[in-house]
């Protein structure tokens, strides 16, 4: 085993790798993690929020990642100075259950962030795609959607929905009627102009599936059955979260109660989170993204479990980088059906990743062959947050089985 301090010899995690013979191991070694506030981003929200972490190692690899909130990333850093950054899902599962309580979703969004430098490095050292080691290409492109369209010029949603359409991109999502300002939210009265705003936009895009909607969890269950019932002939794509979050079991009342094709999981992290949902087949397309499942390892996971049931995958829109992740994901996962989300009908591009961090055209995203997650981190265009090199002198106990995988303390 390879230390470059002290601090590096006495890793628990490396002694604990020197145990086990024929484990297979890369000879570097994590010794810097980074972390830089996005330039213009000011959204105070741990899960939307677009940190870039950069994780340096002693083979002078450096890979990068997106999200978390400061002290979210710093305990996770803490904990993985000194180890191997080939060991993906060890460290992932020392990080999510090293510290004793299971991560809440704000510190799942911190060790997706983590996670998807540690494949960056991957990449990177074996001059590979990402996308080629989570199993190689299933797809040539990844279909998008559009929330809103800036491209058009339109005042009309009507001629927007058509315009986004004709840009080449699969469908236009729209929401309902009202709860945006300072008006107050009348269940009734926004149920029926939702109903008929819905009318409006299917025939504005010739209907097909090229239009979708998200009740944003607006409705009670009376009024979010009632649209979606009304919805049911025209054939929406999806009919995203039609009721609130927090007791995933109520979609056993709403899939008898209802046939429209229906969306859940953007508030949701791990596959804890939405296994019962796709398990039970009580959903149509899951919503989970990057990195809020806690990285790119447990959304393929999540993508196999939808495999298995049926479930497609439709991510909500996230950070760019996170958005370039997702390509690398869902192109090499199942044939299920998948789309991802462009905020405004169009992809970002900050000035501190390169132009062709995400290669898109005619309404879709394509893989990118460049090694790793193929961005490149200009951090001198960044915020500088702080960085961490010295492992915590505060470490929870934890347990190893006989054969060196991690067990809850």
């Amino acid at each position: 085993m390879v230390g470059t301090t002290a601090a590096l010899v006495g890793s628990p995690l490396l002694k604990a790798s020197a145990a086990i013979s024929g484990t297979a191991a890369s000879k570097m070694r994590i010794t810097k993690i980074r972390y830089y506030a996005a330039p213009g981003y000011n959204k105070p929200l741990f899960n939307q929020a677009r940190g870039i972490v950069e994780i340096e190692t002693d083979g002078g690899i450096i890979g990068i990642g997106e999200g978390g909130s400061k002290d979210m990333i710093e305990q996770c850093a803490q904990m993985i100075i000194g180890e191997d950054p080939f060991r993906i899902e060890h460290l992932w599962q020392y990080l999510y259950r090293g510290m004793f309580y299971p991560p809440g979703r704000e510190k799942l969004h911190a060790l997706g962030a983590i996670e998807m430098a540690l494949w960056d490095i991957k990449g990177k050292a074996l001059n590979v795609p990402v996308y080629e080691l989570l199993g190689g290409a299933t797809r040539d492109y990844v279909e998008c959607y559009a929330t809103g369209f800036r491209a058009s010029k339109a005042t009309t949603e009507e001629q927007r929905a058509r315009d986004c359409i004709e840009a080449g991109l699969r469908s236009y999502r729209i929401g309902p009627t009202g709860g945006n300002g300072d008006a107050r939210f009348d269940f009734y009265e926004n149920a029926k102009k939702t109903i008929e705003f819905c009318k409006r936009i299917d025939a504005a895009v010739g209907g097909g599936g090229k239009w979708a909607i998200d009740l944003h969890t607006r409705f009670d269950l009376t009024e979010g059955i009632k649209v979606s019932n009304a919805l049911e002939l025209l054939e929406p794509y999806f009919v995203e979260d039609i009721v609130r979050s927090e007791n995933p079991g109520v979609y056993k009342t709403v899939r008898q109660m209802t046939k429209v094709p229906v969306a859940v999981g953007e508030q949701f992290g791990d596959r804890w989170d939405i296994n019962e949902l796709i398990e039970n087949r009580l959903i149509d397309y899951t919503r989970v993204t990057l990195p809020n499942t806690g990285g790119i390892s447990e959304f393929k996971k999540i993508c196999s479990m939808a495999e298995t049931h049926y479930v497609g995958m439709i991510p909500h829109f996230t950070g760019p980088l996170s958005s370039a992740a997702l390509v690398h994901a869902l192109g090499s996962s199942s044939p299920n059906r998948c789309m991802m989300e462009l905020g405004g009908g169009e992809i970002e591009k900050p000035a501190y990743f390169n132009e062709d961090y995400l290669l898109y055209r005619n309404g879709k995203l394509y893989l990118n062959p460049a090694p790793g997650l193929g961005v490149k981190f200009d951090r001198k265009k960044a915020d500088f947050v702080m960085e961490v090199t010295t492992k915590t002198k505060f470490p929870h106990p934890y347990l190893l089985s006989p054969d060196g995988a991690i067990h809850n303390w």
